[in-house]
């Protein structure tokens, strides 16, 4: 073990890890689903980032995220394609990330990494999604996601229906 963790330690981080990104993946895929066409464009004026500038930057920190379960930090600012592009392109980052997470040893430097850098990071801009959702007349209803069935490893776009939305 890395940074004096027990094995016990290593495994709970590991779960904790992975299921802060089923969660991510849930709250991603109910922000990005049904976006309006031209949502990309979207932003909330005064020289702030549009949409696809954000979920482009989230699809960088799943990438960079996952070189830091493998012990490095490379980091890439890949050139936007289109929404459903960078979308896609997230959708595939964070799966891979937590594929990295589930096989690899993570350390307790590398764990707090993740979670203070591309982890926290990714749920901040997920919150601007959803604002420039309800800016663009497009809002995602609210939900109580401590009764969402969110699963550890559940990374992808399928996700399970909320049991609980309200307006």
């Amino acid at each position: 073990m890395t940074d004096d963790l027990s094995a016990t330690e290593e495994r709970a981080r590991r779960t904790l890890l992975r299921q802060m990104l089923a969660t991510l993946a849930y709250r991603a895929n109910k922000a990005v689903t049904g976006a309006p066409p031209g949502f990309g464009d979207v932003s909330a004026g005064g020289g702030t980032r549009p949409a696809l500038m954000i979920i482009s930057h989230m699809a960088d920190l799943m990438e960079w995220g996952a070189s830091v379960a493998r012990g490095q930090s490379v980091w890439r600012d890949a050139t936007p394609s289109s929404w459903e592009g960078e979308v896609d392109r997230f959708f595939t980052g964070l799966p891979a990330l937590d594929e990295q997470v589930a096989a690899s040893e993570i350390s307790k430097s590398a764990g707090d990494k993740l979670v203070q850098g591309p982890i926290a990071d990714a749920f901040t801009h997920l919150g601007q999604i959803g604002i420039l959702r309800r800016i663009a007349g497009s809002p995602v209803r609210g939900e109580s996601y401590a009764r969402a069935a969110i699963t550890e490893g559940r990374v992808g776009r399928d996700q399970a229906a909320p049991n609980w939305e309200f307006d």
